[in-house]
């Protein structure tokens, strides 16, 4: 991947408050000529399990997401900006403010992401308010537009926060309630979890998959930038290799990994 790099991507580009303004100036040049965008964000873990009866394990984890979601804040977020041949023109990684004495966390997540290079003193004094995030981008060309592509990895959790932020709402109370509002802010969505489904040879988390794909990391594991890049990477090598080049999207699009009706072939579950 390094070498179709060189000559068109500019890097990782680290957004703080004080370069947001800047960075969406940006954005809403790139996004015209390179509508496809690698997706990922960092979160503080998982703090809370919901209790009760539910009617399938796809309805169960989406009530853990949901109470996760709505309890915490996002820490970071990458986007990594595609041309339809899956040349990358620029990664951004938003820095968003995070208070490690003040806001809820899982300390093995924390943990994970100092080691990957998170300066969480730098989050709590120059981060991202996140409601001006949501006003930039809402303005941006990046949501709420039929002709961008959002790829991801198992990102339940990823749109989860960042409709949290988009809507300035708690998510939605049950699965459908949230595809219906994902589908109008992100019309058209790829998953790469949900497409390893017909691709068998292909198992394991993004990184397991990069490296079958033999595809190079650039930058560190667990930051949003470089998961971005890598996961948008990986979304145009599998289609090369299993796709053909054409993946079907009324059979791919909008579907989301272990959560929805296209994933629920399970009992119920109980908390």
């Amino acid at each position: 991947m390094r070498a179709e790099l060189e000559g068109m991507w500019s890097g990782i580009h680290d957004v703080w408050a004080d370069n947001l303004e800047q960075a969406f100036r940006e954005i809403r040049l790139i996004v015209k000529k390179y509508p496809y965008i690698g997706f990922d964000t960092e979160f503080p873990g998982v703090v809370a399990m919901p209790i009760g009866e539910f009617r399938s394990m796809g309805e169960y984890q989406y009530q853990i997401l949901r109470c996760n979601v709505d309890l915490l804040k996002m820490i970071q977020l990458g986007l990594t900006f595609f041309d339809e041949r899956g040349h990358p023109k620029a990664t951004y990684q938003f820095n968003f403010r995070f208070n490690i004495k003040e806001d809820m966390f899982a300390q093995d997540s924390i943990d994970l992401l100092v080691n990957s290079g998170l300066a969480f003193d730098r989050h709590a004094e120059e981060g991202i308010d996140p409601f001006e995030f949501a006003q930039l981008l809402i303005t941006s060309g990046v949501v709420l537009c039929e002709g961008v592509h959002w790829l991801c990895f198992h990102a339940g959790y990823d749109f989860g926060y960042l409709l949290k932020l988009l809507t300035e709402q708690k998510i939605p109370e049950n699965e459908t309630q949230f595809f219906e509002r994902l589908k109008i802010y992100f019309p058209t969505i790829y998953d790469i979890k949900y497409l390893m489904k017909s691709c068998k040879s292909l198992k394991g988390g993004l990184q397991e998959v990069a490296d079958q794909l033999h595809l190079t990391r650039i930058g560190p594991q667990h930051t949003a930038g470089s998961d971005s890049l890598l996961t948008g990477a990986a979304f145009f090598k599998m289609r090369e290799m299993f796709f053909e080049d054409n993946i079907d999207a009324s059979k791919y699009s909008g579907h989301l990994f272990a959560i929805g009706s296209a994933n629920d072939h399970s009992p119920p579950a109980t908390a």
